[in-house]
């Protein structure tokens, strides 16, 4: 993949601090489905994720993707 020059990231975060990101709530989605609350943190797990996705590199929620699907897979294991 190519990288950005300088002026196309210049441009790019002009573009996302003046611009108002807009969810379209007729798409599905996590982010859109009616009820959704964000969740805070506690300081442990804060930490715990800023540590893993510096290590890892991977967003925060692909670390936490893994860390659900790695606990399915372990409740499927003890309920077989």
């Amino acid at each position: 993949m190519a990288r950005m020059t300088d002026e196309e990231a210049d441009a790019l975060d002009e573009l996302w601090t003046q611009t108002t990101p807009e969810i379209d709530t007729s798409k599905p989605g996590f982010l859109t489905r009616k009820g959704f609350t964000m969740v805070s943190l506690d300081p442990v797990t804060a930490t715990y994720l800023q540590a893993k996705s510096a290590i890892c590199h991977n967003n925060l929620s692909e670390i936490i993707g893994e860390l659900v699907r790695k606990e399915m897979a372990v409740s499927r294991s003890i309920t077989a």
